[in-house]
């Protein structure tokens, strides 16, 4: 147990942990206030609505990647972050105040989302990044998997807090007491001590700076496969935004109250699945093989529930196999990448879970929408499959070379 939470021992990252946490319950309680707004409040159940606010939310993270893997990798991560977070705080603030108002309509929502996605985007990498200036070299996988366990922990609060307040006050408090949460961040980087601090190496300027993020990525064979995995799922598999809102509403007729707990249950799973790849030690394309296994079984499974309860559990499941997936993904990443390349390479890591979404998402809404949630939700988990054959196809591959090698 000591091992799993060494990282905290670490004052910094102990104060930049406390402050993510209550921000990141913020931000759960936002999507999901959002999420309800935009089903029940704004379009009549609509998942196609859904899908177009997630790809406007989230496509950013892909058009503007030229930009903020740069930033990440050439100007100081702390003040960039700081910047950041006002900008998210602020946009809170003014969604909340139209739906207090009365004033919200749909095409807002587009707008408010788009604007996200443009600060997450900067935000992102630089965060990710920024936790190898907290810890030392041999702490940072726990340090990855202990942020990813603070992130879905936040994801298990935060929704079902979000249901809770929705019910009582509507949705509109809820962004308002998430742009409140920003404070706690930003206090957090106020309050770190430079001097324990571990300024990273910055890039040099260069006019092919973007450029040589895809080329280094290109003569990695490991990267090109981890990315590719992380590509299929994400764009097709991960959109449980839709699959829960949907099969919720849809399927159990379920309320806001409901619909937050079983956003909790994936969170709760994916708590679960980052803690024990914080405790597993150095990660592996085995265990990537592995979640993957998982999350298309588990998917199946959960698209063939025939109770509330039943879907709720299953969720449980995939919220480890998922989260195995994607902590292993980007630990292995940040530990083999040259530090002067980490920022770039996280970059298209971010760009590639949330730039997939606007595929992905209009997708899954189309089909719940068409054919059902139970369809969308088994299509989604056979990107499982198809990243599971990459990774076998890649081992069986290294295995023979290694074994011509040995035999010369």
């Amino acid at each position: 147990m000591k091992s799993t939470f060494r990282s905290l021992r670490n004052p910094n990252y102990r104060i930049w942990a406390a402050g993510a946490l209550v921000s990141n319950v913020g931000t759960w309680m936002q999507r999901t206030a959002q999420d309800w707004l935009v089903l029940t409040e704004l379009t009549d159940r609509s998942a196609t609505a859904m899908g177009i606010v997630m790809g406007l939310q989230f496509g950013p993270q892909l058009l503007m990647l030229p930009l903020t893997g740069y930033a990440a990798d050439h100007f100081n991560r702390r003040k960039l972050i700081f910047c950041t977070q006002i900008a998210m705080g602020l946009l809170a603030l003014g969604l909340g105040l139209l739906t207090v108002t009365g004033l919200v309509r749909l095409w807002h929502v587009y707008i408010f989302a788009f604007l996200l996605g443009c600060a997450a985007a900067f935000d992102a990498p630089a965060r990710q990044t920024f936790v190898a200036e907290l810890v030392e070299d041999r702490d940072l996988p726990n340090a990855v998997g202990l942020n990813s366990t603070s992130f879905n922990a936040a994801r298990m609060l935060g929704p079902a807090l979000a249901g809770l307040l929705i019910a009582a006050v509507g949705s509109g408090w809820v962004f308002l007491i998430n742009a409140a949460s920003f404070l706690a961040v930003l206090g957090s980087l106020v309050a770190l001590r430079p001097h324990r601090l571990r300024p990273s190496q910055r890039a040099v300027h260069s006019r092919s700076a973007f450029i040589e993020g895809f080329r280094y990525v290109l003569r990695r064979s490991d990267l090109k496969l981890i990315l590719f995995m992380l590509f299929v799922i994400s764009t097709f598999g991960l959109n449980f935004t839709i699959y829960i809102s949907t099969m919720a509403v849809k399927v159990f007729g379920a309320g806001a109250g409901q619909y937050g707990l079983l956003t909790s249950m994936l969170a709760a799973g994916s708590v679960t699945g980052a803690l024990m790849t914080a405790a597993r030690g150095k990660p592996s394309i085995q265990a990537l093989l592995v979640g993957s296994l998982m999350f298309a079984a588990g998917g199946t499974a959960a698209a063939l529930m025939p109770s509330y309860f039943l879907f709720g559990a299953m969720l449980f499941g995939i919220g480890i196999s998922v989260q195995t997936i994607t902590t292993t993904t980007s630990t292995l990443v940040q530990t083999s990448t040259e530090l002067a390349m980490r920022g770039r390479v996280i970059a298209i890591l971010m760009a590639i879970i949330f730039g997939g979404t606007p595929i992905g998402s209009p997708i899954a809404g189309w089909i719940a929408d068409h054919f059902g949630p139970r369809w969308a939700l088994g299509g989604g988990a056979l990107s499982g499959l198809v990243a599971a054959a990459a990774a076998a196809i890649y081992l069986a591959r290294h295995r023979h070379i290694e074994a011509n090698a040995a035999s010369t």
